[in-house]
């Protein structure tokens, strides 16, 4: 089936709960056994309901209908995206290894890598997201994870995925990839080499900036691993935050072609404004990314960048503080549009990031484009005023 099809299937058995279209929420802490031979052989795992800590039928339900959108062989929720990216790490690194990660992540990933892995005795590493052969040329006998985030989530670099796939397995590392910004629906890891997803699904999976959950899928091989790894580690999440992400999958594959159709059309038309100077955003023809792009996703999502022409920050900030309808907030994947500045220069270690001005990260909602436009143009008007 294809997957508009499968984001309102997946996940739900009318026939096991009465008919009702919906499962229910199952909360749960102690779960009782009939017998002592029962209660002595139930081991937590996929689907099995042993104890409220390890999930109840709603949270298996979610992550078995991300596992099959995304093609993985199973999945584990978490408690957010940044738990996602520290189960992950820490379920599959020791001390003594060694992890390569692109230049362009997400500023948590390298918090995490700085500060935590460090500390546990793990080498880490960074390497231009445009350039595979750094990849090779970093690889070392004890590398275990070369981590991907394409396109970047400030920068929007698109990553040759299997090309760095291939030189990973080549020497047994495995490569983990934040599909985050893409979603299931717009990226299929597992057809291009990757052994294991994150998510922030907090973000398009989640879709309405009310609830915090990350999710981990990977290859039937190391799911066990990633599963022990989140139970190590005492994660858990809410069944009702597992239920709101169910629900929001019904309306994925509508929203995302409307974030991506409104998305395109406003880098196309900042693209036209004297006041930037280059839009970051690779379902353009023009950005450097298109063809990887084009060649391995199959959409966009409402999330890219923009680098304004040389400005002042009271200038950046008069444009930003009258925003009507583009909120300044951290997060993005919602209903709502967001427009924030962010200093990708500082969180480089291998490359340089030089721009002519300042950068902005835009998120375009649901809204009606043509609202979006004239904030937009209000906004500019300030920049200009108060130049």
């Amino acid at each position: 089936m294809r997957d508009a099809t499968l984001v309102t299937t997946l996940g739900r058995d009318p026939e096991q709960n009465d008919g009702i279209v919906n499962p229910p929420i199952q909360r749960a802490s102690t779960i009782l056994f009939p017998t002592m031979d029962a209660l002595l052989a139930a081991r937590p795992g996929p689907g099995v309901v042993n104890y409220g800590r390890y999930g109840t039928p709603t949270t298996f339900a979610l992550e078995e209908a991300v596992a099959t959108l995304e093609g993985a062989g199973g999945a584990v929720t978490v408690g957010s995206g940044k738990g996602a990216i520290v189960a992950t790490l820490l379920a599959l690194l020791q001390a003594g290894d060694h992890v390569l990660i692109a230049d362009n992540v997400y500023q948590p990933t390298r918090h995490t890598a700085d500060h935590l892995l460090k500390r546990m005795g793990v080498a880490v590493d960074y390497f231009d997201p445009l350039q595979p052969e750094q990849v090779e040329a970093g690889m070392r006998p004890e590398t275990r994870i070369v981590y991907l985030e394409s396109p970047g989530s400030l920068t929007f670099e698109v990553t040759d995925v299997k090309r760095v796939a291939e030189i990973a397995h080549a020497r047994g590392a495995l490569v983990v990839f934040d599909n985050t910004w893409a979603t299931p629906l717009f990226f299929k890891p597992y057809e291009h080499g990757v052994d294991v997803t994150v998510h922030a699904a907090t973000k398009y999976l989640g879709g309405h900036s009310d609830l915090m959950m990350g999710i981990v899928t990977s290859t039937p091989e190391i799911h066990p691993r990633l599963r022990q790894g989140v139970q190590d580690l005492g994660m858990s999440t809410s069944p009702e935050d597992c239920w709101l992400v169910l629900r929001a999958l019904r309306t994925l594959e509508v929203r995302l072609q409307r974030h991506m159709e409104s998305g395109i059309r406003i880098a196309r038309w900042l693209q036209e404004r004297p006041e930037v100077a280059r839009v970051l955003h690779p379902a353009l023809p023009e950005d450097p990314g298109h063809a990887l792009w084009k060649r391995d996703f199959k959409g966009a999502s409402g999330l890219f960048g923009l680098v304004l022409k040389p400005a002042s920050r009271d200038a950046v900030a008069a444009m930003l503080n009258g925003m009507k309808l583009f909120g300044m907030g951290w997060s993005w994947g919602g209903y709502e549009s967001l427009l924030i500045p962010t200093f990708p220069q500082t969180t480089r270690s291998a490359t340089e990031w030089q721009t002519e001005g300042p950068c902005l990260r835009i998120h375009v909602g649901l809204e009606a484009i043509e609202d979006l436009i004239a904030d937009l143009e209000a906004g500019f008007a300030r920049l200009g005023a108060a130049a």
